[in-house]
């Protein structure tokens, strides 16, 4: 057998060893990963003594390019979600939209503005609000609405930064983070926005069905009348409701599936806050211009980093001011200060602490997806990989899609599936005739494909919409696999100009 043979075999191995690890096994994914890193590095020319040595740099080098970043991203979205902006800034935007608007404009906000809100407190924060706006559109509402809100949230993941996976897989493919947030936002916005258009259309179609399709449980109802006081939110008419902080609770700490919806519900419970009665007494919140500030701020100077790069300003004050670290420090420090207006200095001291451990999991996944790339890297499948992206067979983008949605078909898991592909991609990326920041987003249209019962989010979004397992299916799945088809040839098309 040929050298390149014995390569694609041990990295064949390595992949489905991942896959069963993770799926039959259910070891978390980082233990998976990390075996399966191993292995290949033994199995190939690395060999045990290059081992130790390539996981260590490979890791070192993806937490020197994201660690900061994420870390700050995540402080940021806890610190926004404590002084209840993401709440309010959608009710606002409904009253001036109307109702008819309802999905689009739940589905374009959650996918550009709070992407720094880790994506299962996000969903915690913003589902009673689609609940209670479900009814407003009528039999098939609340399927509406969960289309909108899991198209909205989980494209904004893998899309823009400072998402987590966005920022991950960035990293990782060593993609200028303006880059990323930049066209991200040109792919994520009319994803989601078509995503809910064609929804609509596929939700007639599908027959959806109250009876079957929605549920009612004890556990939705007490999360619901904890996450949402002051009655009905509007839309034109109605005054909006005052909507609590949500923490972020352990929840996001462990991306992958998990077993079963029981388990989904005790963890959606752990990530919300319990109303207070000081909180009855606190200052009035915050004005909502001046609430959204710290993430105007960051936008504005990513896209300006991008801007300046693209027109070869190399001023001092203006690449300092626009580092993604710089940007994400100064909104969070800005966020920080707003959040005191509202909350005890013990409140965001806790904030901040479950913040920080539960992006703990996406670092660590993150570092290995960087060790598993230094591997392949390594032991010389980059270039066997690279020749074969190469080959005119399929479009490389093509190809980076199909090799992501593969991976999450089996590992379950959004972030799991993007963050790994690219690892297995950063090796190659400079074999392929095709912009790395092109790639990213290809590897986090893949991503979306077909998300099942394997996931966490699944169960989570079950839960706290209250439908049936075949509800979900069609409003989480189908939606994203829908996300992910709109997607891919609008990547497609954004590369023309490359």
């Amino acid at each position: 057998m040929s050298h390149e043979a014995l390569l694609f075999l041990s990295t064949a191995v390595t992949i489905g060893g991942i896959v069963v690890a993770i799926t039959w096994l259910k070891l978390p994914p980082v233990l998976a990963l990390l075996l399966g890193t191993l292995f290949l590095g033994l199995t190939t020319s690395v060999g045990a003594k290059g081992t130790p040595d390539a996981v260590a740099d490979g890791f070192a080098d993806v937490m020197g390019e994201i660690g900061i970043l994420v870390s700050l991203g995540v402080m940021l979205g806890a610190l926004l979600t404590a002084a209840d902006t993401m709440q309010r800034l959608v009710e606002t935007t409904l009253k001036a939209f109307g109702r008819r608007s309802i999905p689009y404009v739940f589905a374009a906000t959650l996918s550009s503005l709070f992407t720094a809100i880790y994506s299962d407190v996000l969903l915690v924060l913003s589902a009673p609000l689609a609940r209670r706006l479900a009814p407003k559109l009528g039999e098939r509402g609340r399927a509406l609405m969960g289309g909108a809100l899991t198209a909205g949230i989980e494209v904004g993941l893998v899309f823009v930064a400072p998402g987590v996976a966005a920022v991950a897989i960035a990293g990782i493919l060593n993609v200028p983070l303006g880059q990323m947030f930049l066209l991200g936002l040109v792919v994520a916005l009319p994803t989601a926005l078509l995503t809910v258009l064609v929804f609509s259309v596929v939700l007639r179609w599908m027959k959806w069905d109250p009876a079957s399709d929605e549920i009612e449980t004890g556990a939705e109802a007490e999360t619901e009348t904890g996450a949402v006081e002051g009655g009905e939110v509007g839309d034109g008419d109605d005054a909006p409701a005052a909507v609590p902080a949500a923490r972020a609770g352990d929840s996001a700490a462990s991306p992958g599936p998990t077993s079963g919806a029981a388990k989904a519900v005790g963890t959606m419970t752990d990530a919300r806050v319990e109303p207070s009665p000081a909180r009855v007494q606190r200052p009035r919140p915050l004005p909502l211009a001046l609430a959204v500030t710290p993430v105007l701020l960051v936008l504005v100077l990513i896209a300006g980093g991008a801007l300046a790069d693209g027109l070869s300003l190399d001023a001092a004050p203006v690449g300092f001011l626009t580092d993604p670290v710089v940007a994400l420090l100064l909104g969070t420090t800005v966020a920080y200060v707003l959040a005191r207006r509202v909350r005890s200095r013990d409140e965001i001291g806790d904030v901040i602490g479950k913040s920080l451990a539960q992006c703990g999991s996406i670092l660590v996944l993150s570092g290995i997806s960087g060790s598993l790339g230094a591997i392949i890297e390594r032991s010389g499948m980059g270039r066997t990989l690279g020749d074969l992206f190469s080959s005119g067979i399929l479009p490389p983008l093509l190809l980076v899609w199909i090799m992501a949605a593969v991976l999450h078909i089996a590992l379950g898991s959004i972030s799991v599936a993007g963050i790994t592909a690219a690892g297995i991609l950063a090796p190659i990326a400079g074999h392929l005739d095709t912009p790395l920041v092109l790639v990213a987003l290809a590897a986090g249209s893949g991503a979306l494909f077909v998300p099942h019962v394997s996931s966490n989010f699944f169960w989570m979004f079950q839960s706290l919409l209250g439908f049936s397992t075949r509800g979900t299916i069609k409003t989480h799945t189908v939606p994203m696999t829908l996300a992910s088809l709109i997607s891919l040839p609008i990547i497609l098309a954004v590369s023309v100009f490359f």
